[in-house]
């Protein structure tokens, strides 16, 4: 990139191409690797049976909750063995995509 950061240079092929960054790109959030410790919403949806309570022990792909989106029930899994630290949602509860729902020791 340019001294301004403001331009973009790819080769490909021995060909020079230039692109303008935009601010909206320069000022993005970078991205981060995901937490598997951290169960959090793919799509905005309802809280529709939660399986699990604080304390327990899981084992990776047990049923944690039902994520309800578009008529769709989605069964939320255990990405690995642990134990709930903490359940940051209620039944019924609507929410938006990225909520963090269940937090794994």
């Amino acid at each position: 990139m340019s001294d301004n950061n403001k331009i973009g240079k790819l080769v490909i092929d021995d060909t020079v191409y230039e692109t303008e960054l935009s601010d909206k790109f320069l000022k993005r959030k970078a991205w981060q690797k995901a937490d598997p410790k951290k169960i959090t919403a793919f799509i905005p949806g309802n809280i529709r049976e939660i399986f699990v309570k604080e304390g327990d022990r899981v084992k990776q792909g047990q049923n944690m909750l039902i994520l309800e989106a578009m008529k769709m029930r989605n069964d939320m899994k255990a990405p690995l063995d642990g134990t709930v630290r903490k359940i940051h949602v209620i039944s019924n509860q609507q929410v938006p995509k990225h909520t963090l729902l269940i937090e794994l020791d």
